[in-house]
């Protein structure tokens, strides 16, 4: 067993430790993943599970203990390493007592850091090859700590192993696509193609033909044969989104080729065999569409074999940190961006705004205000920008709130003018320095993070 197998997340907010710990453990063998905040920690815990954590104990916003915590809640059997400056008998007892494996103090031994890092992945992960990171490679995409989401995913596994045809309920920008892609990649089909198609955004005079594909000849500009997506499918699986906007018509022939499994394109004689598994999902109600004669109840019966639907993310407003964080690391990276976080009251904003666009909704929000920060912090202001939402629904926010708001900013734009330094903003803003370091420690703003590099 080679240490190269294990993957090991290194967080520390003072960077030149953070090279130091990856450099010492990548010369050891390790895979190393490197964070500089407990919530970006969080955001790469959730994409690439690491076997083992070493994180410094007192960072700026979130703290070791409390990443500790939250890394627990999702697998309890995940091994961390508390590591601080700061150490003492009392809190190496704390880290110990709630479950901690081990406790280094700075400056660390680089022979004490790697005896406790191997054993704790012996004791963690005494078989490597048996550990579920190969296994939950299907749900690689999926970023949640939310056991509705769990369990919806539970379901996803069991139903893919067999060959049901599945319909994924959710309103628009749920990810329905996304746990499409996640079934075929558990399922048997996993080498077989994935082929999406938008029902609602393909005319209805073009989708018989992208469907079932048409013969030469069987319309103007039908110049060759042409094979339809249902073939291109052939042995893997075809996902029909929006399959509510599917007109009668071709309900009625797509009944047909799920009955026989057999095609037949427009305009030819012959049929062919396919082998297709059909997911379908669409964001309308098609129990109700099929009482007003909209949608053919015998198809609905052959699509709902297994139904799952994914709830809004409103109703999953606990994956809203993590999923933000992690939307974050990615743009920051994608835009080469030096941007951490995000200021608490816009956190809050992002946990309490009615997002009905969904996922895609937040997704597109983040980009946008990684793409316009100027701070390493994301602020309220931002955001509100992309939300063009307040919490009063009459567009005005309210007088504490706009106070607030009003006092983070300023604050964040002289500590930027000031390249961090406390004694020149608090100049600037003619308030003593006392006064000065309550009011950053209201906002929870932390100069260091105003420092730009020489």
């Amino acid at each position: 067993m080679t240490p190269v197998s294990y993957k090991i997340l290194v967080v520390d907010d003072d960077t030149d430790i953070l090279r130091l710990l990856a450099m010492r453990l990548q010369t050891a063998g390790y895979e190393v993943q490197s964070a500089t905040s407990a919530e970006q920690a969080l955001a790469l815990a959730a994409t690439n599970k690491p076997h083992l954590v070493v994180t410094d104990l007192r960072m700026g916003g979130m703290n070791g203990l409390a990443l500790f915590d939250t890394l627990h809640q999702d697998d309890p059997g995940l091994p961390v390493i508390i590591l601080t400056a700061h150490g003492s008998i009392p809190d190496a007892v704390e880290a110990t007592q709630r479950g901690v494996f081990g406790f280094l103090t700075k400056p660390f031994d680089s022979k004490d850091l790697l005896k406790q890092v191997a054993d704790a992945l012996r004791i963690a992960q005494p078989e490597i090859g048996k550990t579920t990171s190969e296994d939950d490679a299907w749900r690689m995409e999926f970023v949640t700590r939310s056991p509705n989401i769990e369990s919806i995913l539970q379901q996803a596994k069991m139903a893919a192993i067999s060959d049901a045809s599945i319909l994924i309920r959710g309103e628009s920008g749920t990810g329905k696509e996304m746990l499409a892609r996640a079934i075929h990649r558990a399922s048997p089909r996993r080498n077989k193609p994935f082929v999406a198609i938008n029902c609602g955004a393909v005319p209805e005079s073009l989708l018989e033909s992208e469907l079932f594909g048409h013969a030469k000849g069987a319309f103007t500009g039908a110049t060759r044969d042409h094979k339809g997506l249902f073939q291109a499918a052939d042995g893997g699986t075809l996902f029909l989104d929006e399959i509510g906007d599917m007109p009668l018509p071709i309900q009625v022939k797509m009944l047909r080729v799920l009955q026989e499994r057999i095609v037949r394109p427009v305009g030819s004689t012959q049929n062919t065999p396919v082998d297709v598994r059909i997911i379908a999902a669409t964001h309308r109600n098609l129990a109700e569409m099929m009482e007003d004669g909209h949608f053919r109840e015998d198809l609905y019966y052959r699509l709902n074999v297994v139904t799952l639907e994914l709830p809004a993310l409103s109703a999953r407003r606990e994956d809203i940190p993590l999923l933000a964080s992690h939307f974050l690391t990615l743009n920051a990276q994608r835009y080469g961006k030096q941007v951490h976080g995000f200021a608490p009251d816009a956190l809050e904003l992002l946990v309490s705004a009615p997002w009905p666009g969904n996922i895609r909704q937040l997704q597109n929000i983040i980009e946008q205000a990684v793409v316009l920060c100027t701070t390493p912090l994301i602020t309220t202001s931002l955001l509100q920008k992309g939300l063009n939402w307040r919490r009063a629904g009459d567009g005005i926010a309210p007088f504490d709130e706009a106070r607030r708001n009003f006092e983070r900013d300023y604050l964040a734009r002289l500590l930027k003018a000031t390249n961090g330094s406390v004694t020149q903003a608090a100049r600037l803003a003619q308030r003593n320095r006392t006064e000065f370091y309550k009011l950053l420690d209201r906002h929870q703003l932390t100069p260091s993070l105003f420092k730009t590099e020489e």
